[in-house]
C-alpha cells in the first residue's frame, strides 16, 4: 500500500472518499462545522438523532452529491475526546478501512490524522491503522479474487501551516515496519505443507539478500555437531529436516552491544507421541509465529537501517508421531549440558528454544528476547489481548511494556519466581520439560530461565496473540504478525 502526502484544503479536494475522525457526541471539530454546513446540517442531523454518534471504531458513509469535491465521505467514531490515545487512532483508521473495504475502495483520502490537533504519534499511528487493516490472504483461492486491499492513501495536511515534524521520514518508516508485519503475517498463514522448515530456510536467504542480512543456515549434521539434542529430539518423527537459521544486522559498530532474538519454529505441531486433539489441530500451522516475528523484525531493522547490532536466531522442526520420534520417558541432553526428562512431547517448543538460548551465549548479548507460541495456559490466563511476558531483568521488561503500549501489542508480566522451579523437578534428570496444569505458562518460562545465565533476559508468549478468530479493526481475521511492532519499538527506543 502507497501513501501520499499532500497539502491541501481537505473540503476542497477531489477524491473518491474522504476520511474524518468524531468524537463522540459532539459534532464541533476540525473540518466537520464548514463540512456541515457544506452538506446543509445532515452531519448534525446524524448526531441529533442517533444515527451516528462518534462511537469508537463506529463508521458512517456518506454519498455528497457534489456538494463537495469529494463524491463520498466516511466518518469514522473516535469516542470520547478525552480518552483518546493513539491505538484509538490505530483502530479508527482501521476500522475506516475494513468498512471501505467490502464496498470496493481502492484509494481514499484522510484528515482523521488531523483530529486532536494531529501530530507525529498521531499521524505514525493512524498510517498504521490503514496498512494493517488492508491486509487479506488469498494465494490459494482459485479463479479471479477481487481485489479489496487498499492501494494508496492520500495523507492531507491543511494549508494553515505545515506539521512540526518529517511527515515523509515517518511515513517511509511506517511503511517498513508495516510491510515487515504483512510479511510475517504471510508466513503464518501459509499452510503446514509449504512452510516447512525448508521454506523458512529459503525465506531467511532471499531476506537476507534483499535487505543486506547476514545468514547462514544450519543443517542436522552441524546441529548434531554442536549438541543441539533438544532441537534435533523434537524433529525426529518427521521426514522434514530441521533447520537452525541465524539471521544477523550489523548496524552499529563491532563494540557494541548486541541483541539476539529468538523465535519459535515448529511449522507444524501435532503434539508428536502426546498428540493434540483432532479439534482445532489444523491451527498449528502457526506454532512458527515465533518465528515469522524474528524474520519480520529483522526485515524492519534493517529496512530502516537501525543503527543497532541484532541478531535473529530460529530453529525450525516439525513435531510429528513418526516411528523415530522422541518419546514421553526419554531423556535428552541439551547444548547446555543439562539433561531433560521427557513427559510430554507437546511441550515442544521449549525444547527448541533452550538449545537456541544457550547458542545465543556465543554472541554474548547485552540482552535476549525470545518469542514463542508456547503456551495454551497463556491463551487461558491472558485470552487474545495480551501477550505474556517473564523475565530475569526488569529494565528489559519495564521497556517491553512501555514498546507494547506504545505499539498496541500489550503484555503482561507474570511472576517468575523461583517457587515454580518445583513444578519442573525431575527424580532422573536435571529437570522435566512440563510441570502439569498448574501455573503452565510460568513454569515453561522458568524451563527457559535455566538456559540464559546471566544474560539480561526476557520471554514473550504469543500463543493468545498471534492468530485472531474473529477480526478486530487493524487485525483481520487470520495471522497477526505480533511481535514485529513490539519488538521495533523496543529496539529503537531501549
Amino acid at each position: 500500500m502507497n501513501f501520499v502526502r499532500l497539502v491541501v484544503n481537505p473540503l476542497k479536494h477531489v477524491c473518491q472518499v474522504l476520511v474524518l475522525g468524531c468524537f463522540e457526541n459532539a459534532l464541533g471539530g476540525r473540518f466537520l462545522d464548514e463540512l456541515d454546513q457544506a452538506l446543509g446540517g445532515v452531519l448534525g442531523s446524524f448526531y441529533e438523532h442517533g444515527e451516528f454518534t462518534g462511537e469508537l471504531n463506529k463508521t458512517k458513509l456518506i454519498n455528497t452529491f457534489g456538494t463537495v469535491p469529494a463524491e463520498r465521505i466516511l466518518l469514522v467514531g473516535l469516542g470520547m475526546n478525552e480518552e483518546i490515545n493513539r491505538d484509538r487512532f490505530r483502530q479508527a483508521a482501521g476500522a475506516a478501512a475494513t468498512a471501505l473495504r467490502s464496498v470496493g475502495v481502492r484509494k481514499l483520502a484522510s484528515v482523521l490524522h488531523l483530529a486532536q490537533g494531529g501530530g507525529a504519534e498521531i499521524l505514525t499511528a493512524t498510517a498504521e491503522g490503514f496498512a494493517l487493516a488492508s491486509y487479506s490472504f488469498s494465494e490459494y483461492k482459485s479463479g479471479k479474487v477481487p481485489g479489496t486491499d487498499l492501494d494508496e492513501v492520500t495523507l492531507l495536511f491543511s494549508e494553515e501551516g505545515e506539521p512540526d515534524y518529517r511527515v515523509d521520514d515517518l511515513l517511509v518508516e511506517t511503511s517498513a515496519i508495516c510491510g515487515a508485519v504483512r510479511f510475517a503475517r504471510d508466513l503464518v498463514s501459509q499452510p503446514g505443507n509449504v512452510l516447512v522448515p525448508s521454506y523458512l530456510a529459503e525465506k531467511g536467504r532471499e531476506i537476507a539478500v534483499i535487505h543486506g542480512l547476514n545468514c547462514k543456515v544450519m543443517e542436522r549434521e552441524e546441529m548434531a555437531q554442536n549438541n543441539m539434542n533438544a532441537l534435533l529430539a523434537v524433529a525426529k518423527g518427521s521426514h522434514e529436516p530441521p533447520k537452525f537459521i541465524v539471521l544477523e544486522h550489523w548496524g552499529a559498530g563491532a563494540d557494541e552491544a548486541v541483541t539476539v532474538l529468538v523465535g519459535k519454529g515448529v511449522t507444524f505441531d501435532s503434539g508428536g507421541i502426546s498428540l493434540k486433539p483432532r479439534d482445532g489441530m489444523e491451527k498449528m500451522k502457526d506454532d512458527m509465529a515465533g518465528a515469522a516475528a524474528i524474520m519480520g523484525t529483522m526485515v524492519a531493522v534493517a529496512a530502516m537501517r537501525l543503527p543497532r547490532n541484532i541478531v535473529g536466531l530460529i530453529p525450525a522442526a516439525e513435531n510429528l508421531p513418526g516411528g523415530g520420534a522422541y518419546k514421553p520417558g526419554d531423556i535428552i541432553r541439551s547444548m547446555s549440558g543439562q539433561t531433560i526428562e521427557i513427559v510430554n512431547t507437546d511441550a515442544e517448543g521449549r525444547l527448541l528454544l533452550c538449545d537456541a538460548l544457550h547458542f545465543a551465549q556465543r554472541y554474548n548479548p547485552a540482552v535476549l528476547i525470545d518469542i514463542a507460541t508456547l503456551t495454551g495456559a497463556c491463551v487461558v490466563a491472558l485470552g487474545s489481548f495480551a501477550s505474556g511476558l517473564m523475565g530475569n531483568d526488569e529494565g528489559v521488561i519495564a521497556s517491553l511494556k512501555r514498546a507494547g503500549d506504545v505499539s498496541g501489542e500489550r503484555v503482561w508480566e507474570l511472576p517468575l519466581w523461583d517457587d515454580y522451579g518445583e513444578l519442573m523437578e525431575s527424580d532422573v534428570a536435571d529437570m522435566k520439560n512440563a510441570g502439569g496444569p498448574a501455573a503452565a505458562s510460568i513454569s515453561a518460562g522458568w524451563f527457559l530461565k535455566r538456559f540464559v545465565g546471566k544474560t539480561p533476559w526476557a520471554h514473550l508468549d504469543i500463543a493468545g496473540t498471534a492468530w485472531e478468530e474473529k477480526g478486530r479493526p487493524y487485525l483481520p481475521k487470520g495471522a497477526t504478525g505480533v511481535g514485529v511492532r513490539l519488538l521495533v519499538e523496543y529496539l529503537r527506543n531501549a
